[in-house]
This record gives structure tokens, C-alpha cells and sequence, in this order.
């Protein structure tokens, strides 16, 4: 994972509508950028639908929620619309961001032998661009509420 204090890596990847997005599109903005491994499963969803529930709150704090994960944004078209994410979800299948975020790395598959995946991860990116909060190994359920805490 990339270090507090650094600035974070400029990137542009398509969102769930195929508009292209950069990270440098929110700076003046505090921005919660978060690694998922995939859509439609339950820890992603659950993930999903907390960050989709404290939005406003985010938003009153100065903060946008950005999701990203391999999945193509056909498919996060379709994560959005089942669960009525307000929020952008961007796609990067070819990894290039998510390494470049220290997001993929290696794990145990559930045979127990090393495989290479994306390990869920969410930074707080602050208005200049600058990481102020790293968080590898995040709980799905719990990454929501805790990050809105960290806004403060």
C-alpha cells in the first residue's frame, strides 16, 4: 500500500457509464477512494450499499466515494443499478491502478496456495491530492462507517 503522506497516484479510468474520470477531477474535494475485488458478491455489495447509505453524509463533510475494482463497466453498470449505487464506480481490468495503489498483491486462495488478488483497500485522499489515511485488509461491512469517522 502506498504511504500517508504521499501524494496519490493521477489516474483516468472509465466509470460505470463509460465517461472517462481522473483523480485530479477532485482536487478541492476530500476524496474516499476504495478497492473492492468484485461485483455482486456479498462482502463487495455490502460495502457497496454502506458507502451508498452515509453518501450524504460524505458529501456534507466535503468528500466524494469512488469504487474501483477489474470488473468492466458493463458490469458495474449493472452493480449500480441493482443496488442503486449513487456514487462512481470506476473499472480497471487491465490492473494499472490498482498496482499502481499496492491494492494487488499476494493471498491465500481457499486451497491455501498463493494467488495473486486485489486486497480490499480504501484511502482518504485529502483536497491537494495528498494520502492522509491507508487502510489495507478493511472489513466490508465496517469500511464505510469508519472512514466517515475518519472525515472528522
Amino acid at each position: 500500500m502506498l504511504e500517508i503522506g504521499t501524494k496519490a497516484p493521477d489516474f483516468t479510468l472509465p466509470d460505470q457509464n463509460g465517461d472517462n474520470r481522473t483523480l485530479s477531477d477532485y482536487r478541492g474535494k476530500k476524496v474516499v477512494l476504495y478497492f473492492y475485488p468484485r461485483d455482486n458478491t456479498s462482502g463487495c455489495t455490502k460495502q457497496a450499499c454502506g458507502f451508498a447509505e452515509l453518501l450524504p453524509q460524505f458529501h456534507e463533510k466535503g468528500a466524494v466515494v469512488l469504487g474501483v475494482s477489474k470488473d468492466t463497466v458493463a458490469s458495474h453498470k449493472k452493480f449500480e443499478q441493482k443496488f442503486g449505487l449513487p456514487f462512481t464506480l470506476l473499472s480497471d481490468p487491465e490492473l494499472g491502478v490498482i498496482k499502481a495503489y499496492g491494492v494487488w498483491q499476494e493471498k491465500r486462495g481457499r486451497d491455501g496456495k498463493p494467488t495473486m488478488g486485489l486486497v480490499r483497500s480504501t484511502y482518504l485522499i485529502d483536497e491537494n491530492g495528498v494520502i492522509v489515511r491507508a487502510v489495507g485488509n478493511v472489513k466490508a461491512a465496517d469500511n464505510p462507517a469508519d472512514m466517515l469517522a475518519n472525515l472528522d
